[in-house]
C-alpha cells in the first residue's frame, strides 16, 4: 500500500501537468534557458503569488527538464549571511558533482527573512546572485516588502496566480478516480472553495476526508468544516499574536477563512487576554482603533481597497505590541458574538411560540403581537 501523502503521490511529472499556472511555469523554463545561453534579461528569477499554486514544484520540474542539479534552501529556515554562504555560496560557483548539465539555485520563502536575527541574509543572497555561474530562482508569497526591493530590481518577476476552484475540482476528480473514491461533485466543490486557491491544501484536505472510504458525500465535507471552524480561529489568533513582523501576521490573517469582521471581533476580545501589561495593551488597541477607522470608511464609501490597510493595522498592531517573546494564551470566543447567538436563539424561540399562538387564535403573527400579546402579558403579570 502506498503510504505517500497524496500531494506527493499525485504531483505533476511535467510542466504540462501544472494546474492553473502552466504559462507562468513555461515562462520560468524559458528564462532559465536564456540564462544558460547567456541571454537572460535579469540575474535571477523571482516567482511570487499565494501559497500552494505551484511555484516550488515548477522550479523542481524545470530543473528536471533541463538536467540541472537543484540546490534548494528555504530562506525562512536558513536566513543568516553565514549559513547562506556556507550552503549556497560554494555551490553557485562549483560544477555539479552528479554529472548534470549545471545547477539551479533555489531560495524558497525569501519573504520569511526579517528582523535582527536575519542580519545579512538579503545581502548574502544578492551577493550569490551577482557571482553565481548558474541561474538563481527566488520564491515569495509577497514580494512587495520594502526589504526585498533590491532583489526585485535584479530579478525577472514571474507571477503565479491563485488557482481557480474549477481547476482544483478537476484535479481532485482525477485523484478520486486514481484512488477509487466515488466523490460527489458537491463535496469536491466545497473542498476546492475552502482551499481558497491553494491546491496543495485542497489535496491534503481531500486525503484526510476520503482516505479509506469508497464514497465521499458533500455532507461529510460540511460536517468536517463545521467542526474545524472554531479550531481554525484559535490557530489564527496564535499565529497573529506570535508573529514577529506585520507581513507574517497579515499572511496568517489572509490565509485563514475568517472574514474581516469576525477577525476584528476576535482581536478585540483577545488583546486583553494576550497582553496583561497596560503599555502593550494600549499600543495594540491604538492600532486596532486606526484599523477600525479604515474598515468603517471602506464600508461607508465602498472603497474596498482600504480593507487591506485595515487588516495590516489590526494584525500588525496586535503582533508588534509585545515587548517580550510570545507567551501562549487561552483565547476566548467573543462575548458579543455569544450574546448575538443567544439573542437569535431567544428570538427564534419567541417566533415559534407566536406562530403556535397565531394558529390557535386563527390570527396573523402581526395581529397576535399588536392585539393579543399586550393583554396576555397583563394577565401573566397579574398571575405572578
Amino acid at each position: 500500500m502506498n503510504k505517500l501523502p497524496w500531494v506527493d503521490r499525485f504531483k505533476p511529472k511535467t510542466l504540462q501537468e501544472i494546474v492553473g499556472n502552466y504559462n507562468a511555469a513555461s515562462e520560468l523554463l524559458e528564462w532559465v534557458k536564456s540564462y544558460l545561453a547567456g541571454k537572460a534579461d535579469k540575474k535571477a528569477a523571482l516567482l511570487y503569488g499565494p501559497p500552494g499554486n505551484g511555484k516550488t514544484l515548477s522550479t523542481h520540474l524545470v530543473a528536471e527538464a533541463l538536467d540541472l542539479e537543484l540546490i534548494e534552501m528555504n530562506a525562512s529556515d536558513f536566513r543568516t549571511e553565514e549559513v547562506i554562504n556556507e550552503i549556497a555560496g560554494g555551490a553557485s560557483l562549483q560544477t555539479s558533482l552528479f554529472g548534470k548539465r549545471g545547477k539551479l539555485i533555489l531560495f524558497d520563502e525569501i519573504d520569511g527573512i526579517s528582523g535582527k536575527e536575519d542580519k545579512g541574509g538579503i545581502s548574502a543572497i544578492i551577493n550569490i546572485i551577482n557571482k553565481s555561474r548558474y541561474p538563481v530562482v527566488l520564491i515569495a508569497n509577497n514580494p512587495w516588502d520594502s526589504r526585498l526591493k533590491q532583489l526585485r530590481e535584479i530579478s525577472h518577476m514571474i507571477k503565479f496566480n491563485r488557482i481557480r476552484s474549477p481547476s482544483i475540482v478537476v484535479r481532485l476528480r482525477r485523484i478520486a478516480q486514481l484512488v477509487g473514491v466515488n466523490a460527489e461533485e458537491g463535496a469536491l466543490k466545497r473542498i476546492a472553495e475552502a482551499a481558497n486557491g491553494d491546491l496543495r491544501a485542497a489535496i491534503n484536505d481531500f486525503q484526510m476526508l476520503a482516505e479509506g472510504k469508497k464514497i465521499l458525500r458533500e455532507s461529510d465535507v460540511i460536517k468536517l468544516y463545521q467542526r474545524s471552524q472554531e479550531l481554525e480561529i484559535f490557530e489564527v489568533m496564535k499565529g497573529i499574536f506570535s508573529a514577529n513582523t506585520i507581513l507574517r501576521a497579515k499572511m496568517v490573517a489572509e490565509s485563514s477563512a475568517v472574514d474581516i469582521d469576525m477577525l476584528m471581533q476576535w482581536l478585540n476580545e483577545n488583546i486583553p487576554n494576550q497582553y496583561t501589561n497596560s503599555e502593550e495593551r494600549a499600543e495594540a488597541y491604538d492600532w486596532f482603533s486606526k484599523a477600525d477607522v479604515f474598515l468603517n470608511k471602506a464600508k461607508r464609501k465602498q472603497i474596498w481597497d482600504l480593507i487591506s490597510y485595515a487588516i495590516e493595522l489590526a494584525v500588525g498592531g496586535a503582533a508588534l505590541a509585545k515587548k517580550e517573546s510570545y507567551k501562549f494564551t487561552k483565547y476566548s470566543f467573543p462575548k458579543a458574538i455569544e450574546r448575538l447567538s443567544h439573542d437569535k436563539e431567544e428570538r427564534d424561540r419567541r417566533k415559534e411560540e407566536l406562530k403556535l399562538l397565531g394558529r390557535e387564535l386563527h390570527a396573523s403573527m402581526k395581529k397576535v403581537i399588536t392585539e393579543y400579546l399586550p393583554y396576555i402579558n397583563i394577565i401573566y403579570s397579574k398571575e405572578t
